[in-house]
């Protein structure tokens, strides 16, 4: 039986060969755990070295600056390592396994992460739209009695499918394109959920009001008060009228 695991159903145009299976941490990327500096000494806190949590890792597909910084002496005495820009995809390992984001500044994380730090001859923005897959092999591989949580050694053993680098460029390129679109109309329907939100508030009378805020042109009286009855032909919270019964006894609702 064909293996389909190495044949897309869709590709571009001039691409034929079968995807190679990889191990995610020998071949794609080195996975690197993360590190807390003892909060009992002020030296490690407040410099300059973005220092993220799983928390801060949302659906944006970018971080560039995290809630608390770490100093050099606190990088340098905890277990976390400086994570180079535009290579490094931060991966939550636990408590909300599988968030990812693609680092836009050098940082570092606590240890609920296993970041990938992509290697030549890899996309960053292919691995990163691997992330649906890698997430769902987390969440499958995940153990712990306290809360779930994948090492970053079981998150290595992974086996992906690759393309040749070209291939994987257009793909890569090919959802950053739809995954900015996406934002955009993201960023669209957020702003008129706003809009929708506060013209609510004022093209209606507030409590002991008869007249909105905000009305249309040519409409000056006053607003009246009614009973919800008086507008609605009936407000039912059950069977009405005669019930119709099936051959074992049921009503038909």
């Amino acid at each position: 039986m064909k293996d389909m695991r190495n044949v897309p159903e869709i590709r571009f145009k001039g691409f034929a060969e079968k995807w190679e299976e990889k191990e995610l941490g020998a071949d794609v990327a080195e996975i690197v755990g993360g590190g807390t500096p003892s909060t009992s000494i002020p030296e490690y806190w407040d410099g300059d070295i973005d220092w993220y949590s799983p928390t801060e890792i949302g659906k944006q597909i970018y971080v560039n600056g995290s809630v608390k910084k770490i100093t050099e002496l606190g990088l340098k005495n905890c277990s976390a390592k400086l994570l180079p820009s535009g290579k490094t995809i931060l991966f939550t390992s636990r408590a909300g396994i599988g968030d990812i984001a693609i680092l836009q500044r050098s940082g570092s994380t606590n240890q609920g992460f296993q970041s990938l730090i992509i290697k030549e001859g890899y996309d960053v923005y292919f691995c990163y739209s691997l992330g649906f897959l890698i997430k769902a092999y987390a969440e499958k591989y995940s153990s712990g009695s306290t809360f779930l949580e994948i090492s970053g050694k079981k998150l290595g053993q992974m086996i992906v499918y690759a393309p040749f680098t070209i291939e994987q460029s257009k793909i890569g390129t090919f959802f950053k394109s739809l995954d900015s679109l996406i934002t955009l109309h993201q960023h669209k329907y957020e702003k008129l959920t706003t809009v929708k939100k506060a013209m609510l508030e004022k093209m209606f009378p507030k409590d002991g009001a008869d007249v909105p805020e905000i009305r249309f042109k040519g409409f000056t009286e006053k607003w009246q008060r009614r009973m919800l009855s008086d507008v609605a032909s009936r407000i039912g919270d059950g069977l009405h009228g005669t019930p119709h019964y099936t051959d074992a006894g049921g009503v038909y609702f």
